[in-house]
């Protein structure tokens, strides 16, 4: 990857942040899509920014990605996405604005790349009736949100059979790690149990796999680098599932928690989904990729990161509400 020359969309989300930052560390010239240039809004990426070549864009804007065919750049990691399951619901129209058109603008900027890679997402299988979940099978979403990225999967696919646009896709299982929000499963868990709030769930009876971002991240990278992967569909995940009743009581142990554990005290969404895993054997056969980080260390490892969270933005004498009293002092 060294010297090459590198545009990731939706860089300082939390895959983006992670691959960005590896990206940077393996000498590649990165170039990031922002609507912001400015520090303030894209914090996940503070200790790279001087290093990043930062463009003001919007991919919904088809204007301002004029600024993308003088860069002209080889790779093109596709994240930018409007990425929350529940809330899609009722932003359906910024969904496919982003998601599908945003993805065909994106496209039409990027003419000339030697990689474009889209990050579709294991939401698009929806219902299946069989597990694990494999690249061949029906997708059936069930939201907004996996609708539209499948659309723009979708997209991708017509492009490079049509001509042939050099269109990778992966679809990453679901993740976790440091800077992940905290409307994610993982985090909140985590940051409710150091904290002493309630935990309160469905029975938990439901199952899922949770990849440590550093691992996704590496398949991320051979993607690029992997010949004979143009045109290709990868699942990218461990194939190794855990329920969330099981997922909370590791939580709770890690973090000694003294927290009132209500497991069964929320009712289980309509539309849930009761097993969700995939199957790995194009990833490790095509990209040579398998986990390297177990999910048991993965774990710690992103505990120990929210202990430091929680006393750097919790802590009012530190971090971001510091700079709230100092900006509080100058009105």
């Amino acid at each position: 990857m060294k010297n090459k020359n590198i545009l990731v969309t939706g860089a300082a989300g939390f895959i983006g942040s992670h691959l960005t930052r590896k990206l940077v560390n393996l000498g590649a010239n990165v170039s990031i899509i922002t609507k912001y240039n400015s520090l303030i809004d894209n914090a996940r990426l503070s200790d790279i920014w001087e290093k990043l070549n930062v463009i003001e864009a919007d991919i919904r804007d088809i204007d301002s990605l004029e600024q993308i065919k003088k860069l002209k750049p080889e790779i093109i990691y596709h994240l930018a996405a409007y990425n929350h399951v529940g809330h899609s619901f009722t932003h359906v129209s910024q969904c496919f604005d982003v998601n599908a058109k945003g993805t065909a603008n994106l496209m039409e900027a990027c003419k000339g790349c030697s990689k474009f890679i889209y990050t579709s997402t294991s939401e698009i299988y929806g219902y299946q009736e069989k597990v694990p979940f494999k690249e061949d099978f029906n997708p059936r979403p069930i939201s907004p949100y996996s609708i539209t990225k499948y659309s723009g999967e979708l997209y991708a696919r017509m492009r490079y059979h049509q001509d042939k646009y050099p269109v990778i896709v992966l679809r990453p299982f679901n993740n976790f790690g440091p800077y992940q929000s905290e409307k994610a499963i993982i985090p909140e868990i985590i940051i409710n149990c150091l904290l002493g709030n309630e935990i309160k769930s469905t029975e938990g009876k439901q199952t899922r796999e949770f990849n440590f971002v550093e691992n996704i991240i590496d398949g991320f990278i051979l993607a690029a680098e992997k010949e004979g992967v143009v045109g290709k569909i990868i699942n990218l995940g461990s194939g190794q599932d855990i329920s969330i009743k099981n997922l909370i009581l590791k939580i709770y142990k890690l973090t000694n928690s003294n927290s009132k554990l209500s497991i069964g005290s929320l009712e289980y969404r309509p539309t849930e989904i009761w097993k969700m895993f995939c199957e790995n054997k194009k990833a490790k056969e095509i990209l040579g990729w398998e986990p390297k980080i177990s999910f048991e260390e993965g774990l710690k490892k992103t505990v120990e990161w929210y202990k430091n969270y929680i006393e750097l933005y919790y802590n009012k004498e530190k971090g971001l509400p510091r700079l709230s009293k100092l900006q509080i002092s100058f009105n």
